[in-house]
């Protein structure tokens, strides 16, 4: 059964998600992710949701790519939701929990979902690491568009998704002159999640 102020905390972010197309704000599902390496070493980059329910927030990657790189040494991750026209001032929601990979009949379904450009460039870029040149690129493009013509593209073996569980939840409603209203879910050890106000 799901803790009762789980649910209501995702209450809130769904109808936030919800709203936030109506803003005119592009790729409202944006969010930087934030993760660190065994060496304790933070990195950030922004990557799209594809999805959320009560079992976490799901992006997709490559798993040699140094976020899923950074992943499979320490499974935990912060995420952050800017909706800059929400609101008197603005929304933020901040997530922070840990990490598990999606099954493979997961990330098979949401891989056929994309268009088929963006199948094709999966299997072409080496996420994250060096190129010699554009050019490079294009060839290697070229040869997996030759390879797969006139067949269905398959999920590259090195391409899935990772799912955030949250651990926490921070929703920060914009204030002028600062007196901004924050709230904060957190699950603790025992399972049971709380909810307090913060000050600005």
């Amino acid at each position: 059964m799901t803790d009762p102020l789980y649910a209501e905390a995702l209450q809130p972010f769904a109808g936030l998600l919800e709203e936030a197309p109506r803003s005119g704000m592009p790729d409202p599902n944006a969010m930087p992710v934030a993760t660190a390496g065994a060496d304790g070493r933070p990195s950030a980059r922004t990557v799209l949701m594809k999805a959320f329910d009560e079992r976490g927030f799901v992006f997709y990657t490559h798993l040699d790519s140094r976020k899923g790189r950074q992943l499979r040494e320490n499974p935990r991750a912060a995420l952050l939701f800017l909706w800059r026209h929400l609101r008197e001032a603005g929304v933020q929601v901040r997530i922070e929990g840990s990490v598990s990979q999606v099954d493979d009949a997961e990330a098979d379904a949401y891989f056929a979902s994309r268009p088929r450009m963006s199948q094709l460039g999966a299997w072409a870029s080496r996420q994250s690491q060096p190129l010699a040149s554009r050019e490079e690129f294009e060839a290697r493009l070229a040869e997996v568009e030759a390879r797969f013509r006139d067949q269905t593209v398959p999920r590259p073996p090195g391409w899935s998704g990772f799912r955030v569980a949250p651990e926490s939840f921070e929703f920060w409603y914009g204030a002028s002159f600062r007196l901004h209203e924050r709230w904060f879910y957190a699950r603790g050890a025992d399972g049971r999640w709380t909810r307090r106000m913060l000050q600005p």
